[in-house]
């Protein structure tokens, strides 16, 4: 089982100079996650609120997450939150990362930006999923009082080592949550960013708004939404109303953040897993580069990732991207991953 110990995390830097840190995990077909207003790539990983996304989603897919600019183990030092500012960090992280057509989810306030991708990029999008979603900004995006409610609420007690002013985001998010459950969410808020940076990005958030890309997005989209979600209320039919044959499933829950033991998380996986079967086909390898290929055929005569790098003058360092790059297109994963991709480019295993 993946860990945060085996996932694998890595950096790339965005062309205004930003560090952004992304790691993979899981097997089958890739599905890059567009990131939500908090997360930390290795403190989810202990979350009595998110491990079984990871578990879960890593057995349907090869998994690619990234902590936004601002939060987890990405650059702090940042002031530009924008929409346009995300869109590009995600286009630069998809560079990284090598994919060259995958599944995107959009979790919570990811939404936007996965529209926006999918959107600007049809041709690198196989299908979208957009769980617990919006079009435009968060909580009270209408009510301005309530909004710099919130706001007063980060700068008065985002840091402080008493969670009073956090468990009112807790509560919004994870209402029916043990009290584990809401502790650790508490915890996460001021581990996973910065005072400045929580009131920052949710200004920017709250001036978001895709509504006028919905009926543009070509890729095939499945929304998933609890009924009472007090996070992004009554979004789920907005989106699904707004995207041309999008499928709605609306969850049985009060969770903006669906918990593992809830009967509504058995149907979202359920559904996910459905929805991304058809990407679950074996890559021939023509999709890969003459470089991959010929890394790949080294490998086959026994030669290790040094002596490859000394055959074709590279680092190593480099020909242990390229192997990277290879398994992601591939949909492999785990120790038996170079293996099983030398039997593939030697046609040892069917390629559909």
């Amino acid at each position: 089982m993946a860990s945060a110990a085996t996932q694998g995390v890595r950096f790339c830097r965005t062309d205004d100079g930003v560090r952004l840190a992304w790691a993979r995990h899981g097997s089958g077909p890739p599905l890059l996650i567009v990131s939500c207003w908090l997360s930390h790539l290795q403190y989810d990983w202990q979350s009595p609120v998110w491990r079984h996304f990871l578990d879960d989603l890593g057995a349907l897919a090869t998994v690619v997450r990234y902590d936004e600019r601002g939060f987890g183990l990405s650059e702090w030092q940042v002031s530009d939150f924008s929409l346009e500012r995300r869109l590009a960090d995600l286009e630069t992280l998809v560079e990284a990362t090598g994919l060259e057509r995958f599944a995107v989810l959009g979790m919570s306030g990811g939404a936007p930006v996965a529209v926006a991708y999918a959107h600007a990029h049809p041709e690198r999008v196989s299908r979208l999923v957009l769980y617990g979603g919006m079009a435009g900004g968060g909580i009270q995006q209408e009510d301005e009082a309530a909004e710099e409610a919130f706001r007063a609420m980060i700068r008065a007690g985002w840091a402080r080592p008493d969670p009073l002013f956090r468990r009112v985001f807790t509560n919004a998010f994870i209402p029916d949550a043990t009290e584990q459950q809401m502790v650790w969410m508490d915890e996460l808020q001021r581990t996973s960013t910065n005072t400045d940076n929580a009131v920052c990005s949710r200004i920017a958030r709250h001036a978001v708004d895709v509504r006028d890309l919905l009926p543009g997005i070509a890729a095939p989209t499945l929304v998933l939404h609890a009924e009472g979600d007090r996070v992004a209320p009554g979004w789920g039919p907005r989106l699904a109303s707004g995207i041309p044959d999008a499928r709605l499933v609306m969850l049985d829950s009060r969770n903006h953040v669906l918990l593992a033991d809830e009967p509504a998380w058995p149907v979202f996986r359920d559904e996910v897993a459905a929805f991304l079967a058809a990407d679950r086909v074996v890559v021939p390898v023509d999709h890969l580069s003459a470089r991959e290929r010929e890394l790949l055929l080294l490998a086959a005569e026994g030669l290790d990732n040094t002596a490859i790098a000394d055959r074709l003058t590279l680092s190593v360092r480099t020909v242990e991207r390229h192997f990277q790059n290879v398994y992601l297109k591939l949909g492999l994963s785990g120790r038996t991953a170079r293996a099983a991709a030398v039997c593939r480019v030697l046609g040892l295993t069917p390629q559909a």
